[in-house]
């Protein structure tokens, strides 16, 4: 069984001009990424499906806001 995941960043490189939430399957990413400029709006669409979220670890990625679950 494969972990689903969400993990929510900062204005990445690659979305300068957004937070950034990108799904993992374990530990391997998809190509499924949800945007906004709002991280609050960000926030309430991963909690429309389900899931809670997880503070970034002290030794995480600065850009990575939170993993949610």
């Amino acid at each position: 069984m494969t972990i689903e995941t969400w993990t929510i960043y900062d204005h990445p490189r690659d979305w300068p001009n957004h937070f950034v939430a990108r799904r993992f399957e374990g530990e391997t990413p998809t190509p499924e990424v949800l945007y906004s400029t709002d991280l609050d709006q960000l926030r309430m669409a991963l909690l429309g499906r389900g899931l809670v979220p997880f503070a970034r670890h002290q030794q995480d990625d600065p850009v990575i806001v939170e993993t949610w679950l």
